[in-house]
């Protein structure tokens, strides 16, 4: 019966936090990834213990190299459930580099997930997340208007005033998840008290909201021996709006995946999974008007799904894709 009431209490919660922050959107935006599923704790805090068993997971992101202050983002994730707490942990970290390292953000994650299983064939989750962060700012590497002479270029010393080298501050997110065996989807809100990271005034960070689905088609009569599943993902955040479509299809230990996100990029994926470990890549294909001089963006991802002791408690595990 506690449970119960935690579970209604968290879900509740998560709903009320979904219908307040549309009516606040107000200016930043966050890193994303393609390989979105090969980074589930960023993608939303509900999935944290959904392995069972420990895993971890290492994310590399190099956004539009053609473009001068390319933007680089690393991010590395470990979580496990835990029956004791009647749910899964999780801790994440990320750093994002932009402008060839003028402007980093780096944050420190501690995540819970709390499960109830709704009937035999369906599950939802309730995750939390709470965040350190820490955006920095280079000032060296930045020039301006005063520092140029017609003739020599950029020979003077400014005369601007360099604001605060540092901002840190305290974040939280929540998210819900349901699936079964051959569907899922699921809600995340990050961002929900709008922290200030500016370093020249108060800026504060918008809520992003994310919406994803998808379903798992088996090929044959199990799921292990090929499938395709289809899946949507949708993110808004202040003004910006990202909308990714597509499915993988994997076959054995081989997985490949074409997307188009929306009025951006369209998305080839190749990875495999063997044994413990799985890896993939993925390569953007710029559409915009930017497409002739970013040269897309690469993403690599790499994980381990470590094995672990069986449990007389039946456990519901999530079969969405892992990359």
């Amino acid at each position: 019966m506690l449970k119960k009431t935690i579970f209604l209490i968290s879900f509740s919660l998560v709903q009320f936090l979904f219908w307040v922050g549309f009516e606040n959107i107000t200016l930043a935006q966050d890193p994303h990834f393609t390989q979105f599923y090969a980074n589930p704790l960023y993608l939303n805090p509900a999935f944290a213990g959904t392995g069972r068993c420990p895993r971890a997971i290492m994310n590399y992101r190099n956004q539009w190299p053609g473009i001068s202050g390319t933007f680089i983002t690393y991010a590395a994730s470990y979580d496990q459930h835990i029956d004791a707490i009647s749910g899964g942990i999780g801790i994440t970290a990320l750093r994002d580099e932009a402008g060839e390292g003028t402007l980093t953000t780096t944050n420190l994650s501690g995540i819970y997930s709390y499960e109830q299983p709704i009937n035999r064939h369906f599950s939802i989750r309730a995750g939390f997340q709470a965040t350190y962060f820490q955006k920095a700012i280079d000032w060296s590497k930045l020039t301006f208007g005063d520092m140029i002479d017609p003739r020599y270029g950029f020979i003077y010393n400014t005369k601007e005033v360099p604001g605060a080298n540092t901002k840190s501050g305290v974040d939280f997110s929540a998210g819900v998840l349901g699936f079964s065996k051959l569907y899922y989807f699921g809600f995340a809100v990050h961002h929900l008290t709008e922290p200030d990271e500016g370093l020249l005034g108060t800026s504060k960070l918008p809520r992003k909201f994310t919406g994803h689905a998808g379903a798992v088609i088996p090929l044959k009569k199990d799921v292990s021996e090929g499938a395709i599943s289809p899946n949507i993902l949708f993110k808004q955040q202040q003004n910006f709006t990202q909308i990714n479509m597509g499915l993988y299809v994997t076959k054995g230990p081989l997985v490949g995946g074409l997307w188009f996100r929306k009025d951006d990029a369209f998305i080839a994926l190749l990875g495999f999974q063997a044994g413990i470990v799985k890896f993939g890549y993925s390569y953007d294909v710029t559409v915009s008007k930017l497409s002739t001089k970013t040269a897309g963006s690469h993403e690599v991802s790499f994980g381990m799904q470590f094995p672990c002791k069986p449990k007389t408690r039946k456990f519901r595990t999530i079969s969405c894709p892992s990359f």
